[in-house]
């Protein structure tokens, strides 16, 4: 028996995090946290180490980039997809320059979450 990944979700919107947590789940991905606050899920993020952590940018108390130097400065090993209704290139380069997995752009499409997440972990 293989163990099951786990994964946190930092996301100010109810609706994004339910979907994202539907799709992981559906990829038998372990919930161990869901977090609208950067804040917060910083915390969890350092404490837990999950093998995933999906990172919205605009948060309500800091921004995923904020969270990204953080994970950077502490060397998480946690994989890192960045769902984001921000698209600048700028903004996409600096998130991969912070060690970024993936880089979704909000609205995705489930398969593109997927494929992403699969990548990520190497499956």
């Amino acid at each position: 028996m293989t163990m099951s990944k786990t994964a946190l979700i930092i996301e100010d919107s109810t609706y994004m995090r339910a979907r994202i947590g539907a799709v992981l789940e559906e990829m038998d991905i372990e919930i161990v946290g869901s977090e609208s606050s950067g804040e917060i899920g910083l915390d969890l993020a350092l404490t837990l180490k999950p093998d995933l952590v999906t990172l919205d940018n605009m948060l309500p108390d800091m921004t995923g980039m904020d969270v990204l130097e953080v994970f950077s400065e502490h060397a998480l090993p946690s994989k890192v997809i960045m769902i984001s209704s921000l698209g600048q290139q700028s903004m996409i380069q600096k998130g991969m320059d912070l060690g970024v997995a993936s880089y979704i752009l909000k609205p995705f499409e489930t398969e593109q979450l997927k494929a992403a997440v699969s990548q990520a972990l190497g499956r």
